[in-house]
């Protein structure tokens, strides 16, 4: 049925197709037979060719017309209308001349030639408002026709994006209990492996220890991967809301926690005023402290040298975190905040490799930009950008701190801070 009735409609839009061709060669051979007929019978050509002339030109103008509505744009569908908007001048205008030979008191003698020119005018007037008629409706229709697609992606994007966070949250939960189960299976075999290694531990050799050894630095690095899973899967679920966070206070935090590492690697850190801006103050002395310890894990033979900058850049800040150390390649600027991904061996550097990665996941869920710019031998520089404060100035504090201002209560290490007023650094009593 279906087939049947999509079959009829063809055959109707042919039909009207053909309609106005049609009208134009019959127009233009009723131009040539009227012409000759003028001819012959009053021997007027001068009377003959202007009848010529005006039938003609609107006989052309239905053929030529009726020759390129399979060619253009118009739906098919509307070319009845083009038709009926034709007939439509030529009745119009057939009103218009029974009206004015009806009128009382006026005379008018219209020859037979020149009622077919005006009615053909007519028709002619009729087809250009149809075929224009044909074309709003042709564009209205395609308008209409991309706003449905584009309703329907978007309603497609917003199951997708429903799906995803419902994937998304079960894979959070996943991860979570998966995190959580595998904790007490580790710490009974770290138990086990430490009881056995106090109870038999004269009776081993050096070999067994060894092994016993592998094996429980096997399971402590396993339970800081377990960590570190867990807590990269919980920074959407599980992160604070929103609020302004004084980065500088938050570096001071994150040099306090890393106060003994800083100390035994004799590290040099200096420092610019740090911004304050919108985000979640947990999470990102999390990314301050991942990015400062990283800098320091790969700082090569030679003592740590690290700086924490900060540059505006409209209603956005850049954070940078820059050190003198062993560099990464380019080729692995993306994959190193992959989690799991490592560049280096266990013997070479300690790490899970999540801590880039998690870096990265607290970076997205504040809507700003992680990267690295770095070559080998070079050091790396790695550059977040995080939203200003709507309370914050466009310039973060510059007032040096003269009182412990990281919060280290001394040591080896050299913390250095800098003033915007002088542009050179000023230990401040980290000696």
């Amino acid at each position: 049925m279906r087939g049947s009735s999509t079959e009829s409609r063809r055959d109707e839009t042919s039909y009207w197709l053909f309609v106005i061709p049609a009208a134009g060669v019959t127009l233009l051979v009723f131009a040539v037979g009227k012409s000759v007929a003028a001819a012959s019978s009053s021997g007027g050509f001068l009377e003959a060719g202007l009848d010529l002339l005006l039938l003609s030109v609107p006989g052309l103008v239905l053929l030529g017309t009726g020759l390129w509505l399979p060619t253009s744009s118009i739906v098919p569908q509307f070319y009845r209308r083009i038709v009926a908007w034709t007939a439509g001048g030529v009745v119009v205008m057939g009103i218009v001349l029974g009206l004015r030979v009806l009128h009382p008191g006026v005379e008018v003698d219209f020859t037979f030639g020149t009622q077919a020119v005006l009615l053909s005018i007519g028709s002619i007037a009729g087809l250009g408002i149809g075929v224009n008629n044909a074309q709003a409706r042709t564009h209205a229709r395609a308008l209409e026709e991309q706003n449905e697609t584009l309703r329907r992606t978007e309603r497609r994007l917003e199951e997708a994006n429903t799906q995803l966070e419902a994937s998304n949250e079960r894979l959070e939960q996943f991860a979570y209990a998966a995190s959580h189960d595998l904790q007490e299976p580790l710490r009974m075999v770290r138990r086990y492996l430490e009881l056995a290694e106090r109870r038999y531990g004269e009776e081993l050799d050096e070999n067994c220890r060894e092994f016993i050894d592998f094996a429980v630095d096997g399971a402590e690095r396993m339970s800081e991967m377990i960590d570190g899973l867990l807590e990269y899967s919980r920074v959407e679920t599980q992160g604070d809301s929103f609020d302004a966070v004084d980065l500088d206070a938050v570096l001071d935090d994150v040099l306090t926690d890393l106060q003994f590492k800083i100390e035994e690697t004799d590290a040099t850190i200096t420092r610019e005023p740090l911004p304050t801006v919108e985000g979640d103050r947990r999470q990102l002395r999390q990314l301050l402290q991942n990015l400062v310890s990283n800098a320091i894990e790969y700082s090569g033979d030679a003592p740590p040298r690290i700086h924490v900058s900060a540059a505006r850049d409209g209603a956005e800040w850049t954070v940078s975190v820059r050190d003198e150390g062993i560099g990464i390649d380019p080729d692995d600027a993306d994959r190193i905040f992959e989690i799991f991904q490592r560049l280096h061996s266990l013997e070479e550097h300690d790490g899970s490799g999540i801590g880039l990665a998690l870096c990265k996941r607290i970076v997205e869920r504040h809507d700003g930009e992680i990267r690295v710019d770095s070559e080998p031998g070079e050091g790396a520089t790695f550059s977040v950008t995080l939203e200003a404060s709507a309370d914050a100035s466009n310039r973060p504090s510059a007032t040096a701190r003269s009182e412990n201002p990281t919060g280290i209560p001394g040591g080896s290490a050299s913390i250095r801070e800098r003033t915007e007023e002088g542009g050179s650094s000023a230990d401040v009593g980290c000696q």
